[in-house]
């Protein structure tokens, strides 16, 4: 005990660390591990997906008006299959930005070459296994605590793309083609993207928004720990429900892909460009790019979804947008527009 006692005297800040490790495992372990792990046994057992793609929800269709009813009906699908991983995004973001002190972020984090540090950021992200837009207040925080951009994107971008979960479930549903396409052009999103985006844009963190943890010699408050919490549920909840609303409403028109569209290079283009913009809850790729094949929708546009739906969407770009600074986020979305036309031409190579 005594020594305990020295050694906790000498890192003050080692209980916060200690309870931020703790609120993320039992945050993940609610959220994402238990229900993933068993989502993959049901699976693999009936390898049949159950349920139809969230676009769909309220009977709305590609080319339909823009309505309340639509948007309504969307926001309380989305948040029904979200709301606990945003819970625990909220939760961990609030640990790293009160209990976890900035120098040992940095630490993990910062690597002297931007290749290094996307590599970091990427296997960072693959335990947490969040949508994009879950997965937003974390690289926040990251952001705001000086983590270098390739590291931070990397991590935002890894949570949708490298979730090994999915990657399970396109293994028991899909065919191989899809899970390979989407692991070898997200693995190249992730860290080929990040270190493009670092490459193309101002890494410093703009100092308005700049907010550093704890320091190392600093001990953990649960005041603090609050007050950051209700922070971040007041800055970026309310803008993320209202583009929610706001895409749940224009829909029909936003997702146009069916009908008519459905080969040809131009349905490529509005693939990987509409993908980039859609929101979407973890997995949610799948059905939706499953019956879009059915309808019959080209493997080009399809390896395109596969890629873009769950990476991006304009709810995370709304959240992650002042803090990263809109020529890092413009940014990465463009390398995501450019990894599914990628993914748009790999999935048909491989069916050959």
């Amino acid at each position: 005990m005594a020594e305990a006692s020295v050694q906790q005297r000498k890192h003050p800040a080692m209980p916060g660390v200690l309870v931020a490790v703790a609120v993320a495992i039992a945050g993940l372990l609610w959220a994402k591990w238990w229900p993933y792990q068993a989502k993959a046994h049901g699976l693999a057992t009936t390898h049949t997906w159950a349920g139809s793609g969230i676009f769909g929800v309220g009977g709305v269709q590609p080319g339909d008006a823009p309505s309340w009813s639509a948007a309504t009906s969307f926001t309380s699908a989305y948040l029904r299959a979200i709301w606990k991983a945003l819970v625990a995004a909220l939760l961990i973001s609030a640990a790293l930005q009160t209990l976890v002190p900035r120098t040992w972020l940095l630490r993990v984090l910062n690597r002297r070459r931007p290749v290094s540090a996307a590599v970091a950021g990427g296997l960072a992200a693959t335990p947490s296994m969040m949508c994009t837009c879950c997965a937003a207040p974390v690289a926040v925080t990251l952001r705001r605590n000086g983590v270098p951009t390739a590291a931070v994107v990397a991590y935002w971008l890894g949570n949708p793309l490298l979730n090994p979960a999915v990657l399970v479930f396109l293994v028991f549903v899909a065919p191989w083609q899809w899970t390979l396409t989407r692991l070898v052009v997200g693995a190249a999103v992730v860290v080929g993207g990040a270190v493009l985006v670092a490459r193309l844009t101002d890494r410093r963190v703009p100092e308005e928004v700049a907010v550093p943890g704890p320091a190392a010699d600093e001990a953990p408050s649960l005041r603090r720990y609050l007050g950051a919490l209700l922070r971040l549920v007041l800055t970026l909840v309310p803008e993320y429900l209202v583009v929610v609303m706001l895409i749940g409403a224009f829909r029909g028109w936003l997702f146009p892909l069916g009908g008519d569209l459905r080969s040809g290079l131009l349905v490529v283009v509005v693939a990987a460009i509409v993908g980039t913009l859609m929101v979407i809850p973890t997995a949610g790729e799948i059905p939706i790019v499953q019956g879009l094949v059915l309808a019959g929708l080209s493997l080009g546009a399809a390896g395109a979804l596969l890629v873009t739906l769950p990476a991006v969407s304009l709810p995370g770009i709304a959240m992650v947008g002042r803090t990263f600074g809109w020529r890092v986020t413009t940014a990465t979305a463009a390398v995501v527009v450019a990894g599914g036309l990628v993914g748009a031409a790999l999935l048909p190579a491989l069916n050959l």
